[in-house]
C-alpha cells in the first residue's frame, strides 16, 4: 500500500473509532460522568430501550448554554445573597444579535427558572424585555452558593422549536450546604397542604396528580395560572437538568376541573432522584409545593422476575420547601415580576 492510501485508511479508521465513541457517550447520563444532551423537556416522548432493555427518556433540558444556534448571555453571573439586585441576561442568535421576537408560550414569552445547586431555593420568574433584546428583573436569593439560571423560550418563526438553555450563576456571600430534603408525599405552604400520587419512571410516560387541600378541605376553585392549574418544574438532583412539563387538560377545555386534583404526564430522562415544584394559584397567590421523589428505577433492586410498584414512599408531612418568594414555606411569588 502506497503512502497516500495508508494515511486515507488510518483516517478512515480514526473517524469511525470517534463516530462509536460519540454514539456510547451520547446514550449516558450525567450519573456516570458525561453530560447528557439537552433539548425541549417537558413532553412526554416514546424513549427506546437500550441494548440491556432499560430505557432512556426524552432528553432533559438546561445542560446547555447554547443549541440551536441560540446562546444563553448571562450579562449579571454574580450576585450578594440576601440583598436585592438586578439580573439581566439576553438570548442570542447564531450571528450574535440579541433576539428581540418570540412566541407566547403559556401566557409568557419567557419563563425564567433560577435554582441552587443543593435544590433548596427556587424561583420561577417572568422578566421584562427591552426593546434591544435585554432582559431583566429584580432578584434577591436567601443564600451563597452556586446557582443556575434556566431560560425556557421558543424564537419567533413558524418552524422554530422551544428550547431551555442554561448558564451558572455565582452567589456570594456565607455558605453552608443544604441537604436535599426527603422523599414525601405531601408538602405544606401557607395552610394548604399538597398530596403526590404517582412516580416516575426513564423513558415511560407516567401520570403524576398533585391535590390539593386547605385546612383539610379539598380546593374545587383553583385559578388559572400560566393557562392551566398548576405548573410542574422537575430538577434533577447532581446535575440539574431541567424536565419541565405540563398538567393534562386545562380552564375552560369542558373536562378539566379547577381543582382539587392537577394532573401531569411525565418521563423522566434518566434513573435519579429529582426535585419537584408544583406552582399553583388559590385566592390571588401563587404558591409552590416542593417534593423531592426518586425514579422507580432509582430505588428497584436488580430488575425483578415479577411485577413490582417500583414505589420507595417517604414519611408522610410537610417538610422545608422551596417556594417562590424564598427558601422556607410560606412565601409567595412576587406578583409584580412581570406576570
Amino acid at each position: 500500500m502506497n503512502p497516500a492510501a495508508k494515511i486515507t485508511a488510518f483516517t478512515a479508521a480514526l473517524a469511525a473509532s470517534f463516530g462509536a465513541a460519540y454514539g456510547i457517550g451520547s446514550t449516558v447520563g450525567p450519573e456516570t460522568g458525561t453530560t447528557a444532551s439537552s433539548g425541549r423537556s417537558g413532553h412526554a416522548e416514546s424513549a427506546a430501550p437500550h441494548a440491556d432493555g432499560g430505557r432512556t427518556g426524552p432528553p432533559a433540558g438546561g445542560l446547555q448554554i447554547s443549541e440551536g444556534g441560540y446562546t444563553l448571555d448571562l450579562k449579571t453571573p454574580r450576585l450578594q445573597a440576601d440583598r436585592q439586585s438586578e439580573l439581566r441576561f439576553a438570548i442570542r442568535d447564531r450571528a450574535g444579535r440579541q433576539v428581540t421576537a418570540f412566541q407566547r408560550e403559556h401566557d409568557k414569552e419567557l419563563h425564567l427558572i433560577l435554582a441552587s445547586h443543593d435544590l433548596g431555593t427556587y424561583r420561577h420568574l417572568h422578566p421584562v424585555r427591552a426593546a434591544d433584546g435585554t432582559w431583566s428583573i429584580p432578584v434577591e436569593l436567601p443564600t451563597a452558593g452556586d446557582y443556575r439560571v434556566f431560560a425556557d423560550f421558543t424564537p419567533a418563526g413558524r418552524n422554530a422549536t422551544g428550547l431551555t438553555l442554561g448558564a451558572d450563576l455565582a452567589v456570594s456571600g456565607p455558605y453552608r450546604a443544604a441537604e436535599l430534603p426527603k422523599p414525601a408525599l405531601t408538602a405544606g405552604v401557607d395552610g394548604y397542604t399538597v398530596s403526590l400520587n404517582g412516580t416516575l419512571r426513564p423513558g415511560v410516560p407516567e401520570h403524576i396528580t398533585f391535590t390539593v387541600r386547605k385546612d383539610g378541605r379539598p380546593v374545587t376553585d383553583l385559578q388559572p395560572y400560566l393557562g392551566a392549574y398548576g405548573h410542574l418544574v422537575a430538577l434533577r438532583a447532581g446535575d440539574l437538568a431541567h424536565l419541565h412539563v405540563h398538567p393534562e387538560g386545562g380552564p375552560g377545555d369542558g373536562s378539566t376541573k379547577p381543582g382539587p386534583g392537577v394532573s401531569f404526564t411525565a418521563t423522566a430522562p434518566s434513573a435519579a432522584t429529582y426535585r419537584l415544584f408544583l406552582d399553583f394559584k388559590h385566592e390571588g397567590t401563587v404558591r409552590t409545593a416542593a417534593f423531592t421523589v426518586p425514579s422507580a428505577a432509582a430505588v428497584e433492586a436488580p430488575r425483578p422476575t415479577g411485577p413490582a410498584d417500583g414505589h420507595e414512599e417517604g414519611p408522610s408531612g410537610g417538610h422545608e420547601d422551596g417556594p417562590h418568594g424564598g427558601s422556607v414555606p410560606g412565601a409567595r411569588e412576587d406578583e409584580g415580576d412581570g406576570h
